[in-house]
């Protein structure tokens, strides 16, 4: 059996257990046998589900960064590239029950810090680069403040998040996302960047 670390990308196979049965209720025999361990071997390197959620959420984080890393090295423009982040973001959500997020904050604090730490200290400078590129390669507006759209495009995400802004049980989290993300997108394009969008989806 192998030995789970932060760095075994087979952590990430306990996501779908948690998103199936709650991070707390998900029992240990489905995550060992998700985890290709035995429930002793995970119950001595994880006595605490706390632990256990902590890493699988802290190597999701680092797929996530790898699935951008494939996404850059296949589209050139700013704007694609931007686009693309947003229907990884989206592909994520549509997977995500709608009580997961909640279950996250309200009762794994130190996984929620860490999701938001990523979004502050990896996806905001991510957003800054994106749009200078965009502008400097006349795709984005060259009027947009860049701080203050990264700052609406990450708070916006935290927003989508947030159950009492959105209700999961009234809302479709997936519509949400394209609702808040791709029309705004859309309006810091230049002539060129919507054409470069629209070739981009006809693509798709």
């Amino acid at each position: 059996m192998p030995n789970l670390t932060l760095a075994d990308a087979s952590l990430e196979a306990a996501l779908p257990i948690f998103y199936q049965h709650g991070l707390q209720a998900a029992p240990d025999a489905l995550l060992a046998e998700a985890l290709s361990t035995t429930v002793a071997k995970l119950n001595a390197q994880y006595p605490q589900r706390a632990g256990l959620v902590h890493h699988v959420m802290l190597a999701d984080i680092e797929r996530q960064k790898q699935e951008h890393l494939e996404l850059y090295a296949q589209y050139p423009s700013a704007v694609e590239r931007l686009y693309g982040l947003l229907q990884l973001g989206l592909r994520d959500l549509s997977t995500i029950p709608s009580q997961f997020y909640a279950e996250l904050q309200t009762g794994f604090p130190k996984s929620w810090n860490a999701v938001m730490d990523h979004l502050a200290s990896y996806s905001a400078p991510q957003l800054q680069q994106l749009l200078n590129d965009g502008i400097r390669n006349q795709l984005f507006r060259s009027d947009i403040n860049i701080n203050l759209v990264s700052k609406i495009l990450i708070e916006q995400i935290n927003m989508l998040l947030n159950p009492q802004v959105f209700p999961p049980d009234r809302y479709n989290m997936a519509e949400v996302f394209r609702s808040i993300f791709l029309y705004y997108i859309r309006g810091i394009c230049t002539d060129a960047g919507t054409r470069i969008a629209a070739e981009h989806f006809a693509r798709l």
